[in-house]
Protein backbone atom coordinates (compact mmCIF):
# COMPACT_ATOMS: atom_id res chain seq x y z
CA UNK A 1 0.00 0.00 0.00
CA UNK A 2 1.36 3.42 -0.92
CA UNK A 3 2.29 5.64 2.00
CA UNK A 4 -0.14 8.39 1.02
CA UNK A 5 -3.00 5.89 0.90
CA UNK A 6 -2.04 4.64 4.36
CA UNK A 7 -2.46 8.10 5.87
CA UNK A 8 -5.71 8.69 3.99
CA UNK A 9 -7.33 5.62 5.46
CA UNK A 10 -10.37 6.41 7.56
CA UNK A 11 -10.37 5.29 11.14
CA UNK A 12 -12.81 2.46 11.81
CA UNK A 13 -16.10 3.78 13.19
CA UNK A 14 -17.63 2.13 16.26
CA UNK A 15 -20.54 -0.10 15.50
CA UNK A 16 -24.02 1.07 16.39
CA UNK A 17 -24.76 0.34 20.02
CA UNK A 18 -21.10 -0.25 20.89
CA UNK A 19 -20.12 0.86 24.39
CA UNK A 20 -17.43 3.49 23.82
CA UNK A 21 -16.08 4.86 27.11
CA UNK A 22 -15.86 8.61 27.61
CA UNK A 23 -12.25 9.35 28.48
CA UNK A 24 -12.37 13.14 28.69
CA UNK A 25 -14.51 15.81 30.37
CA UNK A 26 -14.48 19.50 29.54
CA UNK A 27 -14.31 21.78 32.56
CA UNK A 28 -17.43 24.02 32.54
CA UNK A 29 -15.36 26.95 33.85
CA UNK A 30 -12.01 27.01 32.04
CA UNK A 31 -13.03 24.70 29.15
CA UNK A 32 -9.91 22.61 29.66
CA UNK A 33 -10.10 19.00 28.52
CA UNK A 34 -9.61 16.79 31.58
CA UNK A 35 -8.68 13.13 31.53
CA UNK A 36 -11.40 11.38 33.52
CA UNK A 37 -9.00 9.27 35.55
CA UNK A 38 -7.16 12.39 36.69
CA UNK A 39 -10.45 14.16 37.36
CA UNK A 40 -11.66 11.32 39.56
CA UNK A 41 -8.39 11.33 41.48
CA UNK A 42 -8.89 15.05 42.19
CA UNK A 43 -12.43 14.43 43.53
CA UNK A 44 -13.92 15.97 40.38
CA UNK A 45 -12.26 19.31 41.02
CA UNK A 46 -10.61 20.81 37.94
CA UNK A 47 -6.84 20.65 38.53
CA UNK A 48 -6.38 23.62 36.19
CA UNK A 49 -8.77 26.21 37.67
CA UNK A 50 -10.18 24.62 40.83
CA UNK A 51 -13.78 24.54 39.59
CA UNK A 52 -15.90 22.01 41.53
CA UNK A 53 -17.87 19.91 39.05
CA UNK A 54 -21.24 18.58 40.17
CA UNK A 55 -21.18 14.97 41.31
CA UNK A 56 -23.92 12.47 42.07
CA UNK A 57 -24.87 11.18 45.50
CA UNK A 58 -22.84 7.98 45.19
CA UNK A 59 -19.62 9.85 44.44
CA UNK A 60 -20.37 12.23 47.29
CA UNK A 61 -20.48 9.31 49.71
CA UNK A 62 -17.06 8.18 48.45
CA UNK A 63 -15.65 11.67 49.00
CA UNK A 64 -16.94 12.08 52.56
CA UNK A 65 -16.92 8.69 54.25
CA UNK A 66 -14.13 6.30 55.15
CA UNK A 67 -13.77 3.65 52.40
CA UNK A 68 -16.14 0.71 52.77
CA UNK A 69 -18.00 2.15 55.77
CA UNK A 70 -21.27 3.19 54.10
CA UNK A 71 -24.45 1.26 54.88
CA UNK A 72 -27.53 2.52 53.04
CA UNK A 73 -30.74 3.32 54.91
CA UNK A 74 -32.88 4.93 52.20
CA UNK A 75 -34.52 3.41 49.14
CA UNK A 76 -37.62 1.83 50.69
CA UNK A 77 -39.92 4.85 50.22
CA UNK A 78 -41.05 5.60 46.69
CA UNK A 79 -42.81 8.70 45.34
CA UNK A 80 -46.43 8.68 44.23
CA UNK A 81 -48.62 11.10 42.29
CA UNK A 82 -51.45 11.98 44.72
CA UNK A 83 -52.36 15.14 42.79
CA UNK A 84 -52.36 13.42 39.36
CA UNK A 85 -50.25 16.34 38.21
CA UNK A 86 -49.61 17.00 34.53
CA UNK A 87 -47.97 19.94 32.78
CA UNK A 88 -46.11 19.26 29.55
CA UNK A 89 -46.14 15.60 30.57
CA UNK A 90 -47.55 13.51 33.44
CA UNK A 91 -45.61 13.66 36.71
CA UNK A 92 -45.33 9.86 36.75
CA UNK A 93 -43.45 10.08 33.45
CA UNK A 94 -40.96 12.56 34.88
CA UNK A 95 -40.43 10.34 37.90
CA UNK A 96 -39.84 7.25 35.78
CA UNK A 97 -37.27 9.06 33.65
CA UNK A 98 -35.40 10.42 36.68
CA UNK A 99 -35.42 6.99 38.34
CA UNK A 100 -34.03 5.36 35.22
CA UNK A 101 -31.33 8.02 34.94
CA UNK A 102 -30.09 7.85 38.52
CA UNK A 103 -31.01 4.32 39.58
CA UNK A 104 -32.62 5.54 42.81
CA UNK A 105 -36.29 6.12 43.81
CA UNK A 106 -35.90 9.85 44.49
CA UNK A 107 -33.43 12.69 44.93
CA UNK A 108 -31.96 11.50 48.23
CA UNK A 109 -29.52 8.91 49.54
CA UNK A 110 -29.12 8.27 53.26
CA UNK A 111 -27.10 5.86 55.33
CA UNK A 112 -24.52 5.39 58.04
CA UNK A 113 -20.75 5.30 57.93
CA UNK A 114 -17.65 6.71 59.54
CA UNK A 115 -15.56 9.84 59.04
CA UNK A 116 -12.09 9.49 60.50
CA UNK A 117 -13.46 6.56 62.48
CA UNK A 118 -16.35 8.59 63.91
CA UNK A 119 -19.80 7.02 63.27
CA UNK A 120 -22.15 9.39 61.47
CA UNK A 121 -25.54 9.37 59.81
CA UNK A 122 -25.39 10.88 56.33
CA UNK A 123 -27.99 12.30 53.95
CA UNK A 124 -26.99 13.33 50.42
CA UNK A 125 -29.26 15.07 47.93
CA UNK A 126 -28.84 14.10 44.26
CA UNK A 127 -29.16 17.02 41.83
CA UNK A 128 -29.21 14.56 38.92
CA UNK A 129 -32.71 13.48 40.03
CA UNK A 130 -35.08 16.26 38.88
CA UNK A 131 -32.69 18.97 39.98
CA UNK A 132 -32.56 17.62 43.52
CA UNK A 133 -36.09 18.88 44.05
CA UNK A 134 -37.62 18.31 47.46
CA UNK A 135 -40.80 16.24 47.45
CA UNK A 136 -42.47 14.03 50.02
CA UNK A 137 -39.89 11.26 49.73
CA UNK A 138 -36.94 13.61 50.21
CA UNK A 139 -38.56 15.08 53.30
CA UNK A 140 -39.43 11.65 54.68
CA UNK A 141 -35.95 10.20 54.15
CA UNK A 142 -34.19 13.20 55.68
CA UNK A 143 -36.54 13.08 58.67
CA UNK A 144 -35.92 9.35 59.11
CA UNK A 145 -32.17 9.86 58.87
CA UNK A 146 -32.25 12.63 61.50
CA UNK A 147 -34.36 10.44 63.78
CA UNK A 148 -31.94 7.54 63.24
CA UNK A 149 -29.03 9.78 64.24
CA UNK A 150 -30.86 10.91 67.39
CA UNK A 151 -31.78 7.34 68.30
CA UNK A 152 -28.27 5.95 67.83
CA UNK A 153 -26.41 8.97 69.19
CA UNK A 154 -24.45 9.87 66.05
CA UNK A 155 -23.73 13.24 64.44
CA UNK A 156 -25.86 14.03 61.40
CA UNK A 157 -24.23 15.24 58.19
CA UNK A 158 -26.32 16.50 55.27
CA UNK A 159 -25.16 17.44 51.79
CA UNK A 160 -27.59 19.79 50.05
CA UNK A 161 -27.93 20.15 46.28
CA UNK A 162 -31.34 21.31 45.14
CA UNK A 163 -33.37 23.64 43.01
CA UNK A 164 -35.98 23.84 45.78
CA UNK A 165 -39.40 22.38 46.48
CA UNK A 166 -40.94 20.09 43.86
CA UNK A 167 -43.82 21.93 42.21
CA UNK A 168 -45.57 18.73 41.07
CA UNK A 169 -46.37 17.91 44.70
CA UNK A 170 -47.50 21.44 45.61
CA UNK A 171 -48.36 21.85 49.32
CA UNK A 172 -47.22 18.29 50.04
CA UNK A 173 -43.73 19.37 49.06
CA UNK A 174 -43.82 22.62 51.02
CA UNK A 175 -44.88 20.70 54.14
CA UNK A 176 -41.48 19.00 54.12
CA UNK A 177 -39.83 22.27 55.16
CA UNK A 178 -41.54 22.10 58.55
CA UNK A 179 -41.37 18.32 58.83
CA UNK A 180 -37.61 18.07 58.38
CA UNK A 181 -36.92 21.01 60.68
CA UNK A 182 -38.96 19.41 63.47
CA UNK A 183 -37.11 16.10 63.00
CA UNK A 184 -33.79 17.90 63.38
CA UNK A 185 -34.84 19.25 66.77
CA UNK A 186 -34.35 15.75 68.15
CA UNK A 187 -30.62 16.09 67.49
CA UNK A 188 -30.46 19.36 69.36
CA UNK A 189 -32.37 17.89 72.29
CA UNK A 190 -29.74 15.16 72.61
CA UNK A 191 -26.79 17.49 72.10
CA UNK A 192 -25.75 15.84 68.84
CA UNK A 193 -23.99 17.87 66.12
CA UNK A 194 -25.67 18.62 62.83
CA UNK A 195 -23.35 19.67 59.99
CA UNK A 196 -24.72 20.92 56.67
CA UNK A 197 -22.65 21.10 53.49
CA UNK A 198 -24.12 23.31 50.77
CA UNK A 199 -23.12 22.48 47.21
CA UNK A 200 -23.90 23.97 43.83
CA UNK A 201 -26.75 24.78 43.69
CA UNK A 202 -28.68 24.99 46.96
CA UNK A 203 -31.76 27.14 46.50
CA UNK A 204 -35.47 27.57 47.24
CA UNK A 205 -37.26 25.80 50.06
CA UNK A 206 -34.24 23.63 50.86
CA UNK A 207 -32.17 26.73 51.67
CA UNK A 208 -35.10 28.13 53.66
CA UNK A 209 -35.41 25.05 55.85
CA UNK A 210 -33.21 22.11 56.84
CA UNK A 211 -30.09 23.10 54.87
CA UNK A 212 -29.43 26.25 56.92
CA UNK A 213 -30.48 25.33 60.47
CA UNK A 214 -27.34 23.30 61.19
CA UNK A 215 -24.85 23.82 64.01
CA UNK A 216 -22.12 24.28 61.41
CA UNK A 217 -22.83 25.30 57.80
CA UNK A 218 -20.13 24.62 55.22
CA UNK A 219 -20.10 25.19 51.46
CA UNK A 220 -18.06 24.23 48.43
CA UNK A 221 -16.14 26.95 46.59
CA UNK A 222 -18.26 28.87 44.11
CA UNK A 223 -21.52 27.17 45.12
CA UNK A 224 -24.71 29.05 44.23
CA UNK A 225 -26.72 29.43 47.44
CA UNK A 226 -29.92 31.39 47.89
CA UNK A 227 -33.69 31.35 48.12
CA UNK A 228 -34.94 33.21 45.05
CA UNK A 229 -33.02 33.93 41.87
CA UNK A 230 -31.07 37.19 41.41
CA UNK A 231 -33.54 38.59 38.89
CA UNK A 232 -36.52 38.02 41.20
CA UNK A 233 -34.72 39.65 44.13
CA UNK A 234 -33.60 42.61 42.07
CA UNK A 235 -37.10 43.21 40.75
CA UNK A 236 -38.54 42.91 44.26
CA UNK A 237 -36.19 45.29 46.11
CA UNK A 238 -35.55 47.49 43.04
CA UNK A 239 -31.86 47.73 43.77
CA UNK A 240 -28.71 46.59 42.03
CA UNK A 241 -27.13 43.51 43.57
CA UNK A 242 -23.42 43.03 44.40
CA UNK A 243 -21.39 40.81 42.11
CA UNK A 244 -21.49 37.20 43.25
CA UNK A 245 -23.81 37.93 46.17
CA UNK A 246 -25.25 34.40 46.10
CA UNK A 247 -21.93 32.58 45.92
CA UNK A 248 -20.38 30.72 48.84
CA UNK A 249 -17.48 33.11 49.34
CA UNK A 250 -19.74 36.18 49.54
CA UNK A 251 -22.06 34.44 52.00
CA UNK A 252 -19.13 33.44 54.21
CA UNK A 253 -17.92 37.03 54.30
CA UNK A 254 -21.41 38.15 55.37
CA UNK A 255 -21.97 35.51 58.04
CA UNK A 256 -24.49 33.15 56.45
CA UNK A 257 -22.11 30.18 56.32
CA UNK A 258 -19.19 29.24 58.54
CA UNK A 259 -16.56 28.12 56.06
CA UNK A 260 -15.86 27.37 52.41
CA UNK A 261 -14.00 24.07 52.05
CA UNK A 262 -12.33 22.57 49.00
CA UNK A 263 -13.86 19.18 48.19
CA UNK A 264 -10.46 17.50 48.30
CA UNK A 265 -10.28 18.43 51.99
CA UNK A 266 -13.84 17.48 52.97
CA UNK A 267 -13.19 14.21 54.77
CA UNK A 268 -10.18 15.44 56.73
CA UNK A 269 -11.91 18.75 57.56
CA UNK A 270 -15.09 17.02 58.68
CA UNK A 271 -13.12 14.55 60.82
CA UNK A 272 -11.37 17.41 62.63
CA UNK A 273 -14.65 19.30 63.02
CA UNK A 274 -16.45 16.31 64.51
CA UNK A 275 -13.53 15.79 66.88
CA UNK A 276 -13.97 19.33 68.17
CA UNK A 277 -17.76 19.08 68.42
CA UNK A 278 -17.63 15.70 70.17
CA UNK A 279 -14.58 16.52 72.34
CA UNK A 280 -12.68 13.47 71.17
CA UNK A 281 -9.61 12.46 69.18
CA UNK A 282 -10.24 11.37 65.59
CA UNK A 283 -8.02 10.09 62.79
CA UNK A 284 -8.19 12.75 60.07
Amino acid sequence: MALDRFFRRRRPQPQAGADVPDLWTKCPACKEGLYNRDLEASRFVCPKCGHHLRIDAGKRVDVLLDPGSFVQLSGHVRPTDPLHFEDTEPYVGRLARAQAKTGRPDAILTGTGTVGGVPVTLAVMDFAFSGGSMGSVVGEEISRAAEHAALHGTPFVLVAASGGARMQESALSLMQMAKTTVALEGLSARGLPYVSLLTDPTTGGVTASFATVADVILAEPGALIGFAGPRVIQQTIRQSLPEGFQRAEFLKDHGMIDDVVDRREHRAYLARLLGVLLHREVSA
